[in-house]
């Protein structure tokens, strides 16, 4: 029987780096894709297609060529930088993700597509928790996009037989890759100026608590809600996500980073009345471990742990799910 093959569009950033990496060590698969190789040495010889997402012959190309069963669209324009460059971030946003739908509606072979949606879907209407199906009325670019992104998910399901799975992420912390320009990138940067003579600047008010989550569960909400069978996707758009939730003023305690503006409506979580446990035993790295995974990384100066963009160690496969329950709506991950 055939190996499924797993293209990862968006290879080199900061979720698609540990992504490819989690697969690669699980035996998958995996076929690269991005503008720009990959920095991680433990993933410079695996196959790698140059792409630009926005072209839609070079994509179907590809994804024939390659022989891809499984697509993960993870190429985005985030939201701080989407601010600065509305044109071509909606351009990147949507035309790539059109593109990415578009064949697999051709290609059967294709037999599922995964593309992460944000919590920069809700606007302030909201107040400080979002309902699964609260007010979508974002104010940033980004989160626009991101809602017209899962809209387009559920028409392709809907109207074409694309197996679509997406989830909402909240600001996602790492230390193997830089941030890529996103509201939460401070949770990040701080550590990379604590040795500097100036104090580090955050564009978000000192009392902004925002959703966010360790990269390693993010990774592994994503191999979960891709591995459940489709019958067993009730939501057709995205779920919600939740690990931790903090303001600026955490990562550093005492000394604070100077704060200036404010996000567009984005919550500060979700309520915990209604939501479905898919599977797997409780989270590895909430707050405040999580943050210290991301100091450790970062005050090393390296792009990883051992300073040569690798990271020690195999971490186990987040385990398939199991019980999904029929109706659920809000996606609560629990990794192994």
């Amino acid at each position: 029987m055939p190996r499924d093959v797993h293209f990862i569009i968006g290879a080199s950033g900061q979720l698609g780096t540990e992504f490819a990496l989690e697969l690669h060590r699980s035996g998958e698969r995996v076929v690269l894709a991005d503008i720009k190789h990959p920095t991680l040495d433990a993933l410079r010889d695996l196959p790698f297609v140059c792409l630009d997402v926005r072209d839609r012959d070079v994509v179907a190309g590809e994804l024939k060529r390659q022989g891809a069963t499984h697509v993960h669209h993870l190429a985005a324009a985030l939201s701080a930088r989407g601010e600065k460059e509305p044109q071509w971030a909606w351009d990147l946003n949507m035309r790539g993700l059109l593109n990415v739908l578009e064949v697999a509606a051709e290609h059967r072979d294709i037999a599922q597509v995964f593309w992460p949606s944000s919590i920069a879907v809700f606007g302030p209407e909201n107040g400080p928790m979002a309902e699964q199906n609260g007010h979508r009325l974002p104010e940033t670019v980004y989160g626009i996009s991101k809602q017209a992104g899962e809209q387009w998910c559920a028409w392709f399901r809907k109207h074409h037989g694309v197996d679509t799975r997406s989830v909402r992420y909240p600001g996602l912390i790492g230390e193997l890759c830089p941030p890529g320009g996103g509201t939460t990138d401070y949770a990040v940067e701080v550590f990379d100026h604590l040795h500097g003579a100036e104090p580090y600047t955050c564009f978000l008010q000192e009392d902004t608590v925002l959703p966010m989550m360790h990269m390693q569960d993010a990774i592994g909400a994503m191999l979960q809600i891709t591995s459940v069978e489709a019958d067993r996707i009730r939501n057709k758009e995205a779920y919600n996500i939740q690990a931790m939730s903090f303001d600026p003023r955490y990562p550093l305690r005492g000394n604070p980073p100077a704060c200036s503006g404010l996000p567009g409506g984005i919550p500060a979580g979700f309520p915990t009345g209604h939501r479905r446990r898919l599977a797997g035993p409780s989270r590895r790295h909430r707050s405040p471990r999580g943050l210290g995974l991301v100091a450790n990384g970062r005050l090393a100066g390296a792009r990883g742990p051992n300073g040569r963009g690798q990271v020690p160690g195999p971490r186990g496969r987040t385990r398939a799910l199991t019980s999904f329950l029929a109706g659920s709506e809000t996606f609560v991950h629990r990794s192994a």
